[in-house]
């Protein structure tokens, strides 16, 4: 039964004449001043014309994109058909945080730029629509908690409640065991609810697909560090299996002179403060931060989390916001929807430079950063071009508050305390790649803290692989463990 009218199926001709519907969204100059989001969603009419622009592809490569495998023509013939609520059902098969992954993952890199539209047009905005079922059903029906196996007996730890964990969590529920995951923060959801601003991802929508994972069974320990609070070793004793799903929150710094001042941060830092500390509420909450009104800010990287680090740097009140990357806009590795959105929010660009020293009063206050100015050379092992130093181009540029956004180390905590379980030289937890299992028996892993730093949906991705083999592996007495 449709919950809506359904929208008449074109023939594939004029479904290609259907422009692509770009997503509403708050003017510049005035969400620059709030932390309100600034995508609104598309209304059902815009979601169902866009839908209408699916082909339904009989093979359709939009799956293989994907690295949860959603199954992207089946929810969208369901939105154009008007069931919204049979749509997200279809989706939540797939991808336990579909409000999420509609707002944070990039679709533009995996889904969308395989859409067979991409040929001669624009391809089917499969985010936007991922993000107006998952939308629609928490505001109209509540999130609804699937379909739970018999209960299996077996009892399963899931270490950090990240996407990587929660997204394993959500799968293995579904299958009848027991989970519980360990968070060492006091809210769940890892770098969804302390490393991604409000403005791009609300705490209300990380919360309600947390609470629906609870609902169907999930339970969440907090404040508990894996490492610290209790040995792997000793929780093992509970459980039949664990994930280790804990993320790359080790910051980097650039070891240049003056970091050690007061009023330079690291991203995480930055971020944790504002979204976890809340100073972005102000009033009572601002003190977790050095005073970033009518100051000057510059932001280290070019990445995405240097764009919410800048962004967020001018909804706190900063007079100026600048990021200063050390190659050119192109080589940029943010989402160009990001950074499109920055340039709308005033944010200022300083590229081909890079900091080479902080200049500090007598205080041990930041007052300025050196910066060196570059240019590109040949293409390095990341196939981006090398940024080489211009002798003498030197500039000194005050600031108040400078944040390192360079990339992040993986958490050595649960490692240090279980030397059993392999790493390469970066700290990363070695797997194998088709079952996630680590070295150490009945332990795997994924998310950042084996590939290092990358994308909320490639952490899922990595817990639903995780989830089938543990599934395997508590189920399967001839499962052999070799490594």
């Amino acid at each position: 039964m449709s919950n809506y009218p359904a929208v008449e199926k074109l023939p594939n001709k004029d479904r290609m004449k259907i422009g692509r519907h770009q997503i509403p969204e708050q003017e510049a100059n005035i969400r620059r001043a709030n932390f309100k989001e600034v995508n609104l969603g598309y209304t059902l009419q815009m979601a169902q014309e866009e839908a209408q622009r699916c082909l339904m592809c009989v093979d359709p490569p939009c799956i293989q994109g994907c690295p949860v495998n959603v199954q992207i023509p089946a929810f969208i013939e369901q939105i154009r058909e008007g069931n919204i609520a049979e749509a997200a059902k279809i989706l939540k098969t797939d991808n336990a945080l579909p409000a999420v992954c509609g707002r944070v993952c990039p679709q533009e890199e995996q889904c969308e730029i395989v859409c067979v539209l991409t040929k001669k047009f624009k391809p089917v905005a499969i985010g936007n629509l991922e993000r107006f079922a998952a939308d629609w059903e928490r505001e109209n029906i509540g999130i609804q908690v699937p379909e739970i196996n018999t209960k299996t007996g077996k009892k399963v730890a899931i270490i950090g409640g990240g996407p990587a964990g929660l997204s394993c969590a959500g799968d293995l529920i579904q299958m009848g065991h027991d989970v519980t995951v360990y968070e060492a923060l006091h809210e769940i959801g890892g770098v969804l609810v302390y490393g991604i601003p409000e403005f791009r991802l609300p705490k209300s929508i990380v919360k309600a697909e947390v609470d629906a994972l609870q609902s169907a069974g999930v339970k969440f320990e907090k404040n508990f560090v894996v490492g610290l609070t209790a040995t792997l070793d000793e929780l093992m004793e509970d459980y039949d299996a664990s994930f280790l799903g804990v993320g790359a929150g080790l910051p980097y710094f650039m070891n240049i002179p003056g970091e050690e001042y007061n009023g330079v941060y690291s991203a995480n830092e930055y971020l944790t403060r504002v979204n976890l500390m809340k100073s972005y509420e102000f009033g009572p909450n601002d003190t977790p931060l050095v005073a970033i009104k009518d100051k000057v800010v510059a932001v280290v990287g070019g990445g995405n989390t240097a764009m919410d680090g800048v962004r967020t740097s001018l909804r706190m009140g900063a007079k100026r916001g600048l990021i200063v990357y050390r190659r050119s806009e192109s080589e940029m590795p943010a989402r160009k929807e990001e950074i499109h959105h920055a340039k709308q929010e005033g944010v200022e660009f300083m590229l081909l430079a890079s900091p080479i020293e902080y200049v500090g009063d007598e205080k041990g206050k930041l007052v300025s950063m050196k910066v060196q100015k570059m240019e590109l050379g040949e293409p390095d092992a990341s196939g981006r071009r090398k940024p080489i130093a211009i002798p003498g181009a030197i500039e000194d540029i005050q600031i108040d508050v400078a944040v390192v956004a360079i990339g992040n180390g993986s958490n050595p905590i649960i490692t240090r305390a279980t030397p059993e379980i392999k790493t390469n030289k970066w700290g990363n937890i070695l797997v194998d790649k088709d079952t996630m299992k680590t070295s150490k028996k009945g332990v795997f892993a994924g998310g950042d803290i084996v590939t290092g730093g990358a994308t909320v949906i490639l952490a899922m991705g990595a817990g639903r692989t995780a989830a089938k083999y543990i599934n395997e592996y508590l189920s399967n007495p001839e499962f052999v463990w070799e490594w």
